[in-house]
């Protein structure tokens, strides 16, 4: 079963499967939610929104940026959704000098290079696939090395900039196997790493090479012998999304640097993020893909804004599929259990040290769709996700209608 279907279903049972106790009216969410905000550090912020009529339900300090943590992932995600497609994907292929033939015997004079595209959970399974794939190619010994081409991505193997909370989990490379990590180590010699990994992985297909693996760059001009895909980008949301990795985030937003901006630089990258949030009015600080770094920053009201306009997208429940659904899956799986939002909601989280953060959509008791965003900055962790779920559980008993629309003609626009 297709992860995104899958969740899906487990979406729809839950939601099937939900009631809550006790109904809320409009007024009822706007004083609970007020009580757990002024209870909470002047450094936070919150906003509410119907998703469907367009209506304000709380606002508090919603227009003041804050460190968005993980809740970032929102905007790398959505960008690469919106511009690759959910159904691209990355390609890591083994290429060969574009005059190169194999030869009698299915010798292959010259390298054959390993050239990454990026993808983030490239490892001993695709390359097993890619080398069964050179064998059908007719090719049993390679007259030279494997090469592994990294050069598609920048040489920085951490993060953007300092300010890290966290480990990324991986070494950032192009041709990143196994995350570059071998035996708990990392490796940052990524592209001959792999080059090694993937010349074991030739041999066990039937594959001999003459000369020992080293990094460097393809031929100009290189003829593909064969590749194979990553998952699909909408799956790879997902697998960024609902456990918060860190790793493909920071992968994928490479990625689009390279694709739209001819770099495979963070920054390139980050580039491409601003110039497609644009387009919805939304306009945060973005320095990284992940959520890492402590120079983001977002408003609370930005990050509704977001989930606004992606309600409008042909890829809008591929967007809210990659979310964590509470109680249920990802980061919020024991989060928010036995309460009415328990499967009720699809989030995003965000921790750093000292940050908290919340976002994404509650189907309400009233059926209505409901956008939410809570940010928390130099504040109890531990309290400000107890907070989040409260908060949370209270926009799931929202009972009543909405108010109707001032105007006839669909969703009140953010300012």
């Amino acid at each position: 079963m297709r992860p995104v279907f899958a969740a899906l279903l487990v979406l729809a049972a839950a939601l099937a499967g939900a009631a809550p106790a006790s109904a809320y009216s409009e007024s009822t969410l706007k004083a609970k939610i007020a009580r757990e905000m002024r209870n909470a550090p002047a450094t936070s912020g919150a906003y509410v929104r119907d998703m469907d009529s367009g209506e304000e339900l709380f606002a508090l300090r919603e227009n003041t940026v804050r460190i968005p943590a993980s809740v970032e992932k929102l905007f790398t995600t959505s960008s690469a959704l919106l511009r690759l497609g959910p159904a691209a994907t990355l390609q890591t292929s083994a290429v060969s000098a574009p005059d190169a033939v194999v030869e009698p015997g299915g010798i292959l004079r010259g390298d054959l290079v390993l050239v990454g595209g990026g993808d983030p959970f490239f490892g001993d399974a695709s390359a097993a696939l890619l080398a069964r794939a050179v064998f059908a190619a007719g090719i049993r010994r390679i007259e030279g090395a494997v090469v592994g081409d990294e050069s598609a991505f920048d040489a920085r193997r951490a993060g953007c900039c300092t300010g890290y909370d966290h480990d990324l989990g991986g070494v950032l490379s192009a041709l990143a196997y196994d995350r570059g990590i071998f035996r708990g180590r990392a490796r940052l010699d990524a592209g001959r790493f792999a080059a090694a990994r993937f010349a074991a992985q030739l041999r066990k297909a039937g594959v001999r090479a003459t000369a020992e693996s080293h990094g460097g760059p393809a031929p100009a001009n290189a003829k593909t012998i064969a590749f194979v895909p990553s998952m699909s980008v909408g799956e790879l949301a997902r697998y960024i999304n609902v456990p918060s990795n860190n790793f493909a985030a920071e992968m994928l937003v490479k990625e689009l640097g390279v694709r739209y901006r001819d770099s495979g630089t963070t920054a390139a990258g980050a580039d491409v993020l601003r110039d497609t949030l644009d387009d919805f009015g939304v306009r945060p600080r973005i320095v990284d893909g992940s959520g890492l770094s402590r120079a983001n920053r977002a408003t609370p009201r930005e990050v509704v804004r977001l989930l606004e306009r992606m309600q409008t997208q042909d890829i809008a429940a591929t967007f809210r599929a990659s979310l964590a659904v509470t109680g249920v899956t990802g980061t919020v799986k024991r989060r928010m259990r036995g309460t009415p939002a328990a499967g009720r909601c699809q989030v995003k989280t965000g921790t750093l040290s000292g940050v908290s953060a919340l976002a994404g959509y509650c189907r309400a008791a009233s059926r209505r769709d409901i956008g939410f965003a809570l940010m928390f900055n130099r504040a109890n962790t531990f309290a400000a996700k107890k907070r989040e779920d409260r908060i949370a559980a209270v926009i799931a008993r929202l009972s009543t209608p909405p108010d109707p629309p001032p105007e006839a003609g669909g969703a009140i626009p953010l300012p």
